[in-house]
């Protein structure tokens, strides 16, 4: 598992990457333009992204073992799914480019009895949740991927082939 979690750190920086260049083809206005989407935007997905990673993050700061995570104890956690943490794409970029060098960062760190580390937190609803910090990382880049696909959609519908964006599109050194 922890050769597939450290792949998808590293895949989930360079799709990242990879759409951001052709994110920033589009002028400001059409990035953060009403698309029906469920997230609103491009502007409005990216932003869901980079929330729900902040709130996963926080979460898996907790456990003392995640020294690597200890950056985000100054980042108030947002208050909705839909907060818009960024309204500039560029400030977003920059933002995303810190937020991925952490998890790869963390990723470093990654062995089977970290990834067995039971994280006990409290959902969106207040529910408290209890499990293991491996699956909760599977559904970190699985959630990054769901969303990253919308953006693809919402960048065609404004006139940009965001290419692909595959896992196995990544270059054999990233894997």
């Amino acid at each position: 598992m922890i050769e597939y979690l450290q792949r998808m750190a590293r895949y989930n920086t360079w799709a990242n990457r990879r759409l951001f260049e052709k994110v920033a083809l589009l002028p400001p206005a059409a990035i953060a333009e009403q698309r029906d989407a469920f997230f609103d935007s491009i502007l409005g997905t990216l932003n869901h992204i980079f929330v729900a990673d902040i709130l996963w993050l926080s979460r898996f700061a907790t456990c003392k073992a995640c020294l690597p995570l200890s950056p985000l104890a100054g980042i108030p956690e947002p208050a909705s799914l839909r907060d818009i943490l960024f309204d500039e794409i560029n400030d977003f970029m920059a933002g995303r480019e810190r937020l991925d060098e952490l998890i790869m960062d963390f990723s470093h760190m990654w062995n089977d009895e970290l990834l067995a580390e039971m994280i006990c937190y409290r959902n969106m609803a207040g529910e408290k949740q209890e499990h293991p910090l491996g699956p909760l990382l599977q559904h970190l880049f699985n959630h990054q991927t769901h969303h990253r696909g919308q953006v693809t959609t919402l960048l065609f519908q404004a006139g940009v082939d965001p290419g692909a964006l595959d896992l196995l599109a990544m270059p054999a050194k990233g894997r």
